[in-house]
């Protein structure tokens, strides 16, 4: 047991290595520092979505933006899709689960506003019908996915592709990415605190 444990840490450590390596996800990951910091310095929210684990790291994302990361500071508008449980299990019961996210970001949607989409495989179609419904506001809109994109490669404004197909490994570098990106937001719009 205590060689697989290593061999999944070490996997783990393996796809940070690569991602520490790769000029281009580092550089996308700085441009969407700025287009969120831009967004928030011009009174726009952030929504975030994902299924399942991404469902989780997309609350956990949107906490940290509407909470706090490191500074006491004023709130930031970053809402998670999925927690109003009635509403998810009435949409998912009344029309279909693929319409729970893009209805919600159809009444809540603003032209500037970010949808932060989260899938491993890239292909969840209630991720690819908030994508469209996001596209149709007017949003911005960026992905984390894992190595290919999957159809969401060509729908993203700005994409953050995991080099892993292996899920867990991908939804850890999510959530390293995600922190990356929140202390830095953090750090950009409140620099005194």
């Amino acid at each position: 047991m205590k060689t697989l444990i290593n061999q999944i840490i070490s996997e783990s450590i393996l796809v940070k290595q690569h991602l520490l390596q790769d000029h281009n996800i580092i550089e996308e990951i700085h441009k969407i520092i700025d287009v969120i910091v831009n967004a928030y310095q011009n009174d726009k929210k952030v929504l975030f979505c994902g299924n399942g684990g991404s469902a989780a790291d997309a609350q956990h994302l949107a906490a940290e933006l509407s909470g706090r990361f490191y500074i006491n500071r004023d709130p930031l508008f970053a809402e998670a899709l999925h927690v109003n449980s009635s509403y998810m299990t009435a949409v998912a019961n009344d029309y279909s689960y693929e319409d729970v996210y893009s209805r919600l970001v159809k009444a809540m949607g603003r032209k500037g506003d970010i949808l932060f989409a989260i899938s491993t495989s890239g292909n969840s179609s209630n991720i690819l019908k908030a994508i469209e419904s996001a596209q149709s506001q007017k949003m911005i809109v960026i992905g984390m996915t894992g190595s290919t994109g999957g159809k969401m490669l060509q729908q993203c404004d700005y994409i953050l592709k995991i080099p892993s197909t292996d899920t867990p490994r991908i939804q850890e570098s999510h959530i390293m990415i995600g922190h990356i990106i929140c202390e830095m937001v953090e750090k950009s719009l409140f620099p005194f605190k």
